[in-house]
């Protein structure tokens, strides 16, 4: 299974630095995953929801480690691009 599309929504906020939907195999889409700056730098999480008890529950997530780096490196990449675009068009 391969991530064949990243698309990101940016935000410039203290902890919440933008939403990503990602596509694996042209085929099937997970949205609303958020990139947060916490206390060791960036990491992705999954889409949630809130629950009676006021607890979050993912909605997806992926099952082994493997694949969470594999979601975790690709959107990383592909925000630290677009950032990256972002910073250098606003200097130009």
């Amino acid at each position: 299974m391969q991530i064949t599309e990243v698309k990101l929504t940016i935000r410039n906020e203290e902890r919440l630095k933008g939403f990503a939907n990602i596509t694996f195999d042209n085929a099937f889409v997970i949205r609303g995953l958020k990139i947060i700056s916490g206390s060791r730098g960036l990491f992705v999480s999954m889409p949630s929801k809130r629950r009676s008890d006021g607890s979050f529950q993912d909605i997806a997530h992926p099952i082994n480690a493997e694949m969470r780096k594999l979601i975790e490196s690709t959107v990383l990449e592909a925000y630290n691009n677009e950032a990256g675009s972002q910073q250098s068009q606003a200097s130009t």
